[in-house]
């Protein structure tokens, strides 16, 4: 397959380009990470210049193409999966102070009674918007109470992505104000802004065994991950593995409660449900993030 011709691509300027052409090379690494493809392989699969993705790469997540490929392999996987031991364990056990702390976004959450759950969100006003991110379009979707809802979408996938997540909460009212939704989404992919005295609100929406499990979910730290069958036995159903896996899947909002740092018991990636690319795109930056301090 011949590579995309570098003079059609936009110039890179703005997350949502930037994105696209990471989108292009994570793609590449992901089909060719067994054999190590260099960075000009890389850059010729993204449609880009070596120096244009090293400077891409250097502004979106910190690290070189390089460094990036080592982190978004399996065998990386593999490693992160092997220092994190107990790391949910250790999570419960230091609380919410120190680095270990209840998620490096400095989230605070409630969660809606399971009636407002059962009535589909009857009653309920969600306002919603599409935003630039480092990971594409994100749909953020909010309440009086705060985010309910964020999920990603590659380009021309808006309207699949915004009836995905209206599914879940059919009889709520929606309203397209983007302007209401601006500020959270600001706020998530600005790590300057992850401040504890100043917590982004959550709410969230669901079943009791999938609130347990996200409220799980958002203790696996920055840099770690762990399985399904640990954060079965963390909610104190051992043999549930599966069911806990449906709950990571229906997980409503994306990136802020973590179900990208699940898991096989192997190691392996798994599903996500905004994509493999996208899930070893949010790794490698996630990467970028613990590196640079």
């Amino acid at each position: 397959m011949l590579a995309p011709d570098i003079n059609l691509l936009p110039p890179l300027e703005g997350p949502a380009v930037d994105y696209e052409v990471v989108r292009r090379a994570v793609g590449f690494v992901n089909r060719s990470f067994r054999d190590q493809p260099d960075v000009e392989a890389i850059a010729r699969a993204a449609g880009v210049t070596p120096r244009a993705l090293t400077d891409l790469f250097r502004r979106w997540c910190g690290l070189t193409p390089k460094d990036f490929l080592q982190a978004v392999t399996l065998d990386a996987a593999r490693r992160v999966l092997a220092e994190s031991g107990n790391v949910l364990d250790a999570a419960y056990e230091v609380g919410l102070s120190g680095p270990g702390r209840l998620h490096d976004l400095f989230v605070v959450h409630e969660s809606m009674s399971p009636g407002e759950w059962k009535t589909g969100g009857a009653g309920l006003v969600i306002r919603w918007g599409f935003h630039a991110s480092p990971f594409g379009s994100a749909l953020a979707m909010v309440t009086p109470r705060g985010l309910c809802g964020l999920a990603f979408a590659d380009e021309g996938e808006e309207e699949a992505a915004l009836a995905d997540m209206r599914r879940r909460w059919p009889n709520a009212t929606y309203r397209e104000e983007p302007a209401a939704t601006a500020p959270y989404a600001a706020r998530i992919f600005d790590r300057d802004a992850w401040r504890p005295d100043d917590p982004l609100r959550v709410v969230f929406i669901g079943t009791d065994f999938e609130v347990r499990v996200w409220e799980t979910l958002m203790r696996i730290p920055l840099g770690k991950a762990t399985t399904y069958s640990s954060i079965a036995t963390c909610v104190e159903r051992p043999k549930a593995a599966r069911a806990v896996g449906a709950a990571v899947g229906r997980n409503p909002i994306s990136f802020v409660v973590p179900c990208h740092r699940v898991l096989g018991q192997n190691g392996d990636l798994t599903g996500y449900h905004w994509g493999l690319t996208r899930k070893r795109a949010i790794l490698g930056w996630e990467a970028g993030q613990v590196a640079g301090g």
